[in-house]
């Protein structure tokens, strides 16, 4: 039988959040009428998240657990490469956005998209507990990205994105970038391909011990984008690069 969704979750340092996280997608994928793997991609993590996350897929049907190297681009490049379903969902390990939500993101619900994006800025988005500078610092983040290369999407970095198969194989194997801004690239090449972005609101809760720091990003992320538009401009993304 073939596999309707799959659920990629990149885990790094995540012991302590990945079993409640994998619970409750088990949980809500056990409810479903259609078939399913979940994917936990471990990346040098200095903690037992590989034990967690090996140990809860030893007693749960359709968990696998492999690893990467380092940074969450990576993990989810690997993840969405080896997937088996016909729409790839990556999904942070922290959950911020109540695992009910991934019904928007596929069929029946949703039809005829290619990559869905969850966005905490599209009307009808709520966002729980986030502090004011926290949400001015993404606001101010988005700015540069809308302004530097991917202008009309309001919120390119929340980790909730879906995918069609065969359409992640294509812009995820063109995929250079490991590090933060990996989400830029994705999106950038989708829209050189044509391929159609739609962002939904979501539901998203504000954890005081995300890994995200907003100034540090920002720089790494301006960077990143320069190198975004040096490949292009050297080829790296047309369909007939090697």
């Amino acid at each position: 039988m073939s596999t309707f969704l799959s659920v990629i979750i990149p885990a790094y340092n995540e012991e302590n959040r990945l079993p409640g996280t994998l619970e409750q997608v088990f949980h809500f994928l056990e409810k479903q009428p259609f078939t399913s793997e979940v994917i936990i991609v471990e990346n040098g993590s200095s903690d037992k998240t590989l034990e967690v996350a090996q140990k809860f897929a030893e007693a749960h049907k359709n968990f696998r657990v492999m690893r990467s190297e380092r940074g969450k681009g990576a993990a989810v490049q690997r993840g969405m490469l080896e997937a088996q379903g016909e729409y790839l969902f990556m999904c942070d390990a922290d959950l911020s956005m109540p695992v009910e939500e991934m019904s928007k993101f596929i069929p029946p619900v949703l039809q005829g998209f290619d990559i869905v994006i969850g966005s905490r800025e599209a009307k009808g988005a709520v966002r729980y507990n986030e502090p004011p500078y926290r949400h001015l610092g993404g606001r101010g983040i988005n700015f540069i990205i809308q302004l530097l290369i991917l202008p009309g999407l309001n919120d390119t970095q929340c980790g909730f994105k879906c995918f069609r198969a065969d359409i992640a194989k294509d812009i995820f194997q063109k995929q250079t970038l490991h590090g933060w801004s990996f989400d830029i690239e994705l999106l950038h090449i989708a829209r050189r391909r044509g391929y159609r972005v739609q962002e939904i609101p979501i539901h998203w809760y504000h954890f005081a011990d995300s890994k995200v720091s907003a100034l540090r990003d920002a720089a790494r992320m301006i960077q990143d984008i320069f190198r975004i538009h040096a490949n292009t401009w050297r080829g790296m993304y047309d369909r007939n690069a090697s």
